[in-house]
């Protein structure tokens, strides 16, 4: 009688083996998923922020096999997984929901205590289930997920079905920057009808936070960036006005004044990484009512700001996934996209090989590009 057992699988992956340096296509192996743990085949992954941050050395672990957005089918599935089955489309996310410890009951947090965001680069087992296929060394994995690889393994309760009528390259912009972006401001500063807001920096995260604002009732939507191209954008997504500043000699704060009356917006998200923009979103923001999201980081996450201006009555946030939750709140973003209530065809850009990965990083950088994908 055959073993009908999943087997190991020998793929390609791309691999980090030193921060800073071009990934490298490597051959894998892959283990079968343990109890709770599916493994998946990948379909479509995309470039995110966060990725190119683990390239350039943040929580420096290696080798390491990139990639956190995507999706796939489930190829197998470990003992006591219930909640998918072979063949299913799915999308790993790094945030899991269990709907009963503290923070799932409060409604206020998705940050389960159960199924926490886990930056071990291993499964939540401590263990790694992809190796170097010529020499055997372990791969760490990025946030669980490595997802540019032609097969990966994740625990089955950081997952998503993903709806069919949904496309594809869609669900893998979902599980990471665009959410987080939307959720930013519907969740986690829950946008008040009638606001202004501020947005710096219009890639996908910060294209999402316009999109969640104008959603919520927004009626001034300003967003900030060097590149003209990403104000064409930012518009189709609910933007009202743009500032870049470099066409003017005035900082970013004092921009967003004079575009509101001098009063400053109700709510800015600060989506660049940039520590120095901090203080300027902070300072943008109005006197007395003012709430700042943070949810950009460098490689360096460690920054300086004037605490007067919180003196004088502003908040800070920071999130994680916009404030997502995987089961209670996703779901919505995936049907308002379905229902195109989300036009996500505006932010596909090019498109690449697995084998073209450092093509596809360096793309990132053209004036002219918001998110990259990457098709199996």
């Amino acid at each position: 009688m055959s073993d009908c057992r999943p087997q190991v699988i020998t793929c390609k992956a791309a691999v980090l083996w030193k921060a800073g340096e071009e990934l490298k296509v490597e051959e894998i192996k892959v283990d079968p998923p343990k109890t709770g743990e599916i493994r998946m085949k990948m379909l479509f992954a995309s470039v995110c922020h966060t990725d190119i941050l683990y390239r350039d050395g943040f929580l420096p672990l290696f080798p390491r096999a990139l990639g956190h957005e995507g999706v796939g089918y489930v190829e197998a599935v470990g003992e006591n997984v219930k909640n998918v089955k072979i063949g299913d489309v799915v999308m790993p996310i790094y945030l899991g929901e269990c709907g009963n410890c503290l923070n799932c009951k409060s409604g206020k947090s998705n940050l389960c205590h159960v199924y926490p965001l886990n930056l071990s680069a291993l499964l939540p087992d401590g263990t790694s289930r992809m190796s170097i296929c010529s020499t055997g060394e372990k791969l760490y994995h990025q946030l669980s997920c490595s997802t540019w690889s032609e097969y990966t393994v994740f625990d089955s309760n950081y997952m998503v079905k993903v709806d069919p009528k949904l496309p594809l390259p869609h669900a893998s912009f979902l599980s990471c920057g665009f959410t987080t972006g939307f959720g930013s401001a519907w969740r986690t500063a829950s946008v008040e009808k009638g606001s202004a807001v501020a947005v710096l920096g219009l890639g996908a995260v910060g294209l999402g936070a316009i999109e969640g604002a104008r959603m919520q009732g927004a009626i001034k939507i300003i967003g900030v960036d060097l590149i003209n191209f990403k104000g064409k954008k930012g518009t189709a997504f609910g933007m009202t006005d743009f500032i870049n500043p470099k066409e003017s000699g005035k900082s970013i704060s004092e921009l967003v004044k004079e575009a509101t009356g001098g009063l400053g917006v109700d709510y800015c998200f600060e989506c660049t990484g940039v520590a120095s923009l901090l203080s300027e979103a902070i300072e943008s923001t109005k006197v007395g009512l003012g709430t700042v999201v943070l949810i950009g980081t460098g490689t360096d996450p460690v920054g300086h700001f004037n605490i007067v201006p919180f003196l004088c009555g502003r908040t800070l946030k920071g999130t994680i996934f916009g404030g997502v939750r995987t089961h209670s709140d996703l779901p919505t973003i995936i049907n308002k996209s379905v229902n195109k209530e989300i036009n996500l065809e505006e932010l596909l850009t090019p498109e690449f090989s697995l084998n073209d990965i450092n093509k596809a990083l360096d793309t990132t950088k053209h004036p002219d590009c918001v998110k990259v994908l990457i098709k199996f």
